[in-house]
C-alpha cells in the first residue's frame, strides 16, 4: 500500500502546478479565451490547499469530527464546481474551434446548450433514488453530474480531433491542448468511479494513480500555454464541402429581419404622400451593381 507521505507530495506538487499553469495563462494574456480553465485551476488549488490544511490540523487544532465534516463538504462542493467549470471549458473550446464558421458556431453552441442542459437535468434527476437523503443524495447528485460532464468532454475531444485540420488548427494549438487535458481528466474520473465500485479496498492505490494523472495533465496545460502557438491557417473549403454548405444554411436560418428607423419617429405619424416621397428618394440613392458590359467598358478605358 502506498505511503501517505508520497500522496502528500503529489498533493503539494499539484497545487504548485496549478499556480504555475495559472500564472503562465495570465502572463500570456489568454484569460479572456480560457477563463473557464483559469477558474478551474483556482478552484482546484484552493480546495486542495484547504483539504491539506484540514488534514494537518485534524486532532491538533480542529476536533476530528468537525474536521471530517469540513473535509467532506469542501471536497464534494469543490468537485461539483469543477464539473460545472469543465462544462464551461468545453463550451468555450467549441466556440473557439468553430470561430471561422460563424453559422456552424452559432448552431453548434445552441445544440450544445440544449444537450448539456438536458443531460444535467437527467443526471440530477436520476440521483433521487429511494432511501437516499442528506449527504447521500448530495454525493449521488454530484457523481452523476461528473459522469455527464465527462461524457460530454470526451465527445468534444472526439470532435476536435477529427475537425482540427478543417478548422485550420494543428495538434500544437492550445485549443487541442486544453481538449486533450480535459479528455484525459474525464477518462481518469470515469475509470476511478468504476475502480472504486469493484475495488473499494484499493482506494489509496488509486489516489496515487489519480495524483500522477492530474500532475501530467497540469504539466501538459503548462507546456501548451508556455510554448508559442502556431498561427491558425486560413480555411480554404471546396464548394462541395459539407462544412461550407451547413455553415451557409446555418447563417441563412439565423438571419434576423431588417429594421427601418425614420429619425426616431414612427411611420404612422407621416402622411402617405410623405412616405412615398421618402421611398422614391431612397430608391434613387441606391447605387446599381454594374453590368458585365459596363465592367468591360470601364476595364477597356483603363487599359
Amino acid at each position: 500500500m502506498p505511503s501517505s507521505s508520497f500522496i502528500g507530495v503529489l498533493g503539494y506538487l499539484e497545487i504548485f502546478l496549478c499556480v504555475a499553469a495559472l500564472a503562465i495563462l495570465i502572463g500570456k494574456k489568454q484569460w479572456r479565451d480560457y477563463w473557464g480553465l483559469g477558474a478551474l485551476l483556482v478552484v482546484r488549488a484552493a480546495s486542495n490547499s484547504l483539504l491539506m490544511a484540514v488534514e494537518q490540523f485534524s486532532g491538533r487544532g480542529i476536533e476530528r469530527h468537525i474536521a471530517y465534516h469540513i473535509y467532506f463538504y469542501v471536497y464534494w462542493i469543490g468537485f461539483a464546481v469543477e464539473s460545472i467549470l469543465a462544462l464551461l471549458i468545453v463550451y468555450g473550446v467549441f466556440k473557439l474551434a468553430m470561430a471561422p464558421l460563424k453559422g456552424l458556431q452559432t448552431l453548434g453552441m445552441l445544440v450544445f446548450k440544449w444537450a448539456a442542459g438536458i443531460s444535467v437535468a437527467v443526471a440530477l434527476g436520476s440521483a433521487f433514488s429511494p432511501g437516499l437523503k442528506g449527504t447521500g443524495l448530495l454525493v449521488n447528485a454530484i457523481s452523476q453530474l461528473q459522469r455527464t460532464q465527462s461524457i460530454l468532454t470526451l465527445c468534444l475531444l472526439l470532435f476536435v480531433t477529427f475537425a482540427i485540420r478543417p478548422m485550420g488548427l494543428s495538434y500544437s494549438s492550445r485549443i487541442f491542448g486544453v481538449s486533450l487535458g480535459l479528455g484525459i481528466m474525464s477518462t481518469n474520473d470515469l475509470v476511478q468511479s468504476a475502480w472504486l465500485v469493484f475495488n473499494p479496498t484499493m482506494a489509496s492505490t488509486y489516489d496515487v494513480v489519480n495524483g500522477v494523472v492530474i500532475c501530467v495533465i497540469l504539466v501538459t496545460w503548462t507546456a501548451y500555454f508556455a510554448l508559442p502557438e502556431p498561427k491558425r491557417r486560413i480555411i480554404v473549403l471546396p464548394t462541395t464541402s459539407p462544412f461550407l454548405r451547413w455553415n451557409q444554411i446555418s447563417q441563412a436560418l439565423g438571419d434576423s429581419p431588417g429594421f427601418v428607423a425614420v429619425g426616431g419617429v414612427p411611420p404612422e405619424l407621416f402622411a402617405p404622400a410623405e412616405l412615398e416621397v421618402m421611398r422614391r428618394a431612397s430608391v434613387k440613392m441606391v447605387t446599381p451593381f454594374p453590368s458585365q458590359s459596363e465592367t468591360r467598358a470601364t476595364f477597356s478605358r483603363a487599359v
